[in-house]
This record gives C-alpha cells, structure tokens and sequence, in this order.
C-alpha cells in the first residue's frame, strides 16, 4: 500500500526530472531540442517556441536546433515555410521588390489565428516593401513592421518567447531564392 506521504515525494521527484529539460517536437524536421527548464519566463505560458534563431550570417539563417536556411523563408504557428519570392534587389530603388505580388502573401490567408504582427526581414538593410504588401496584410488584422533581416530575427526571438502571436517573412542577405521544381 501506498502511503500519501510516499506518494507526493514522488511527484515532486517527478515534476523535478521532468521541469528541468523536456523534448520539443519540431514540425520541420526530426531533430530534438533539449529545453533548460532552469528559469522561469512569466510571460510564456510554459513551453519554449519551437523556432528560435541562433544566428544571421551570409550562408543563411541559423536556427538554434542546428537547422541553416540558406533562403526565403517564414516563421509561423512555430513552423518554418520556405518562401519561394521573387529575388529582391536593393539596387533597383522603387523596383527593388519587383515580380511580387499578392500571391506570394497567400499564406496569411489561411492560417488562424492570424498573428498580430508580420515581422519582415528585407536583407541586409531596411527595403520599404510595395504599398500592396502592407495593404494586404491590414486586411487581415496583421500589423506589418519592416527590418533588416539580422533585426527581425533578434526581434521574432523576443515577441515569440513572450508567446506573443508574431510571423516572421525573411529575406537572406544574399539575394537567393528556391529552386523551382521541374515541370512534368
């Protein structure tokens, strides 16, 4: 028989073990990330967001599991998307942005919730998109803050541990887009 002396020292011996690193599923990729549970954030509710930045360098984007993304891409619901966007090419000026449209914001159409602020990651230094873009996403409730790449991945680190809703669109800072699939 159990005694409730017994049994509550085990729970606590438990929740210990268990508080101090947990095993985060990423829906990226298989990689696990162990998770130091030493301090307390008292303004996330308890679980670490699932994409976290390490660093910004010419190669790509590096995340903390060890993931490199060497292109576009973007953070939402805690998922990385590469983003297949046309090459944006700072010297152009007004034309710096062109080939986009709105096909290429499809993504914010469907996701719910919608996040409250769309972070976007324009290189190396600060590139206004086109009116469209910021059009676009007022239409639907998202507020759209414009970075160099390297600021908007310090600034998504901080807005996602807060657990706040943020979506991050990311340019590298060399200019690289996708490869497109062959056609069949």
């Amino acid at each position: 028989m159990f005694s409730p002396a017994l049994l509550r020292r085990s729970l606590n011996s438990t929740r210990t073990l268990h508080a101090r690193s947990t095993t985060v599923n990423r829906a990226f990729h298989s990689s696990i990330r162990r998770a130091d549970r030493s301090f307390t954030n008292l303004l996330a509710d308890g679980t670490p967001p699932p994409v976290q930045v390490s660093s910004v360098n010419e190669d790509g984007i590096d995340l903390v599991d060890g993931l490199k993304i060497a292109g576009p891409c973007v953070f939402l619901e805690g998922k990385v998307f590469l983003w297949n966007v046309p090459e944006v090419t700072p010297e152009a000026g007004k034309d710096a942005f062109k080939g986009w449209t709105e096909e290429h914001l499809e993504l914010f159409n469907v996701v719910i919730p919608t996040p409250e602020i769309m972070l976007l990651g324009t290189g190396k230094r600060i590139l206004q998109p086109p009116p469209f873009v910021r059009k676009y996403l007022n239409e639907r409730g998202i507020q759209l803050d414009v970075l160099d790449t390297r600021n908007a991945c310090a600034t998504y680190n901080l807005l996602a541990e807060e657990g706040r809703r943020v979506a991050a669109a990311l340019l590298p800072l060399s200019a690289r887009t996708w490869p497109s699939a062959p056609k069949s």
